[in-house]
């Protein structure tokens, strides 16, 4: 089978990023490559060792003060590596149940985490690569310079350690997860839609559909499609004479056998040429903020969701969540609509990838919260706080209206299970609502 380079590099890039893998591993590897070299150094040019002050290191013809000095710092290092862990899978377990499992990612990718491990985990490996340098025979030989190091190596992971017990007490805050996601749906957006919108709605701008693909390639493996490489797809499809349409969204899941991609001129699609095509598309067993912008208003709504339950029954943390919807709302309408449609040349298509519009991610945000906020009065009126805020954004008549009928909907579902005066005040909101969206009953 025919890979696509670049779409695999960016998956596992995006993958070892955010997992407990790549960082550790490499600060580990350096401290002990610098161990097992700087003793080395030691041994063969001892005039090194005259930098270091004798009062730093009084015991310099004594092998056995390094070996027990090496040891002691590799066996605490290792002590604190296990109660991080303990930590970390503590914290793990707590948002994974008190919010959401979706948002374990999140922790995944957190870089302080990775720091903290690849320090620890670092300096015990530069004891253990330094250790076999201290010996007592054939030839006494203490590596004084590199005993220093560790000793130096101390206070650095004390300081990490202190540095780690604050920042997991603010990461496990519900509020700052809940504006991490924010942020990071928001850089996928930046990266998605990297214009601004114009005064011009361009959403409409798009060529017509090509009405005779004919070829249908199916998806070799079941899962979410996390990343589609459409600068690759264009240039194959370009390259075989052909247009190609991606059938589902990215975020969406697909099963092994189900049409994936449907192309022109099918008789030109042999079975490399489709391998080629799917090998531009990334498929994993979970969904990836690589460019999947619902994921991360779905992680926000799942909190608010949970929030709100009986069990739960936190309406601040639902109204924390509303607000970053909102954030996430309007950053999405401050830019221009990704493209649906590629051409190369300009005169041909080759590329149609179907993107999310602003309705759908509108009542991704909001609809569920709606439903179960029907009779909730505070998260109800933030509702339709979070509608004006964004349609005070906008000047597009047809998305102001959309947000006016988003608010009538929300006015309707909460009649007869508000109080009067609760009501009153949302009737008041929608009011404000109103002369944004330049429509009447």
């Amino acid at each position: 089978m025919t890979t696509n380079p670049p779409a695999v590099w960016r998956s596992a890039l995006y993958a070892l990023r955010g997992g407990f893998l790549i960082r550790p591993f490499v600060i580990a590897f350096l401290l002990a490559t610098a161990g097992a070299v700087l003793s080395a150094i030691e041994e063969l040019y001892p005039a090194v060792q005259v930098i270091v002050p004798s009062t730093l290191f009084p015991s310099n013809a004594d092998p056995q003060v390094a070996q027990a000095i090496l040891t002691t710092i590799a066996t605490a290092t290792m002590t604190v590596v296990s109660i991080v862990f303990a930590i970390l899978l503590m914290t793990l377990t707590l948002a994974s149940t008190q919010f959401s499992p979706r948002i374990l990612i999140s922790f995944m990718r957190d870089q302080v985490t990775q720091w903290v491990l690849g320090i620890f985990l670092g300096t015990f490996s530069y004891c253990i690569a330094a250790l076999p340098a201290a010996r007592s025979l054939p030839s006494p030989f203490v590596p004084v310079v590199t005993v220093v190091g560790a000793m130096a190596l101390v206070p650095v992971c004390v300081s990490w350690l202190i540095y780690f017990i604050h920042h997991i007490s603010v990461a496990i805050s519900v509020n700052t997860i809940i504006d991490r996601i924010r942020r990071e749906t928001e850089e996928v957006i930046d990266e998605l839609m990297p214009y601004p919108r114009r005064a011009l709605n361009m959403e409409a701008r798009d060529g017509a559909m090509p009405a005779d693909l004919d070829c249908a390639v199916t998806s070799r493996e079941s899962g979410y499609i996390r990343y589609v490489d459409i600068g690759r797809l264009r240039s194959l499809a370009k390259a075989y004479g052909i247009c190609v349409r991606l059938e589902r969204r990215v975020g969406h899941f697909i099963a092994e056998g189900v049409p994936l991609l449907k192309t022109t001129r099918g008789g030109r699609i042999t079975n490399e040429r489709a391998l080629e095509l799917l090998a531009a598309i990334d498929i994993g067993p979970r969904r990836t903020l690589q460019q999947d912008v619902e994921f991360g208003i779905v992680q926000i709504v799942d909190i608010a969701l949970r929030a709100m339950s009986p069990a739960v029954n936190d309406p601040s943390t639902a109204l924390s969540c509303v607000d970053q919807l909102s954030c996430i709302l309007i950053r999405w309408l401050s830019r221009e609509a990704p493209r649906s449609t590629y051409y190369d040349p300009p005169h041909a298509l080759r590329v149609v990838v179907p993107w999310i519009k602003f309705e759908g991610l509108l009542d991704l945000a909001f609809e569920q919260i709606r439903h179960y906020a029907a009779g909730d009065a505070a998260v109800s009126l933030r509702l339709m706080r979070a509608l004006g805020d964004i349609a005070s954004t906008v000047t597009d008549p047809g998305t102001r209206l959309l947000l006016l009928e988003r608010g009538k909907r929300l006015l309707k579902g909460c009649e007869g299970r508000l109080q009067k005066d609760d009501l009153e005040r949302l009737r008041g909101r929608l009011q404000l609502l109103r002369p944004c969206s330049g429509a009447e009953d």
